[in-house]
């Protein structure tokens, strides 16, 4: 079992990224997007927290609202709310699920989130296709449901999400 205390770490600097966290992020497309190696590391640049577990057992990239990114789903959010942080892909590798590690990942965001004085994280979830473990886990860390979208020509429509992390609520 894979002990994430010590392993969520900032993903290295320029040119640097393990291929394995691309593999991980491509092999999940249809959740994640597919991404070519440029894009990826522009991505991780700009990122409000890029973090990964092991050299690739999970992978988190989240942006806040003033990321320079033009994914529709980060547009979305940033023409309703004025402070917040997007997380634009989560996912654990088949090897290593059913550790917390997704869980671990977020609880991190929520406190970085926090510390920077935002109240919310926010996410979507496909609806089409389905993606119901998706839905029982954001659920389960405390995020509703706060809008839906179709995204592209090919049906595919997501739910977008919302976590409040004000304290006391």
């Amino acid at each position: 079992m894979i002990e994430t205390d010590d392993l969520i770490q900032l993903l290295p600097g320029p040119d640097s990224l393990p291929a394995a966290l691309l593999d991980l992020n491509n092999a999940h497309a249809q959740e994640l997007s597919w991404l070519e190696p440029a894009r990826f590391q522009q991505l991780t640049d700009k990122a409000f927290r890029a973090w990964r577990i092991g050299e690739a057992e999970a992978l988190l990239l989240s942006f806040d609202q003033d990321a320079d990114y033009d994914s529709p789903n980060f547009q979305w959010f940033r023409e309703r709310l004025d402070r917040f942080v997007y997380v634009d892909r989560i996912v654990v590798s088949p090897r290593a699920r059913g550790q917390g590690l997704a869980r671990r990942l977020y609880q991190a965001l929520f406190e970085a989130a926090r510390q920077a004085a935002h109240q919310r994280v926010v996410c979507e979830v496909n609806s089409q296709p389905p993606n119901p473990v998706s839905d029982a886990f954001h659920a389960s860390l405390g995020f509703v449901l706060v809008g839906s979208a179709q995204i592209g020509e090919d049906g595919k429509t997501v739910n977008y999400l919302s976590c409040d992390l004000t304290p006391g609520l």
